[in-house]
């Protein structure tokens, strides 16, 4: 995962990490970088969602100024 994404604008978007229950989990990468548009935030976490998985990371859930836009979505593969 690329910590170099950290964005300070006025809109922020970034991602909550979390188990399988529901409750919020730290990737062992330690970052939640933060996107300049939703598209940027969700093309980064189409990118990574195998690392965030083997990370223990079991669901995301899409954060627009820290308010819920949609989530939690599975990382894990259809079966």
């Amino acid at each position: 995962m690329d910590s170099d994404l950290e964005w300070s604008g006025d809109m922020a978007w970034s991602w909550r990490y979390e188990k399988r229950d529901g409750s919020e989990v730290i990737p062992v990468a330690g970052s939640v970088p933060q996107f300049p548009t939703q598209a940027d935030a969700e093309s980064w976490v189409g990118e990574v969602w195998r690392e965030l998985l083997d990370q223990g990371v079991d669901a995301v859930t899409l954060l627009e100024n820290g308010s819920k836009i949609y989530g939690p979505m599975s990382l894990h593969p259809v079966e």
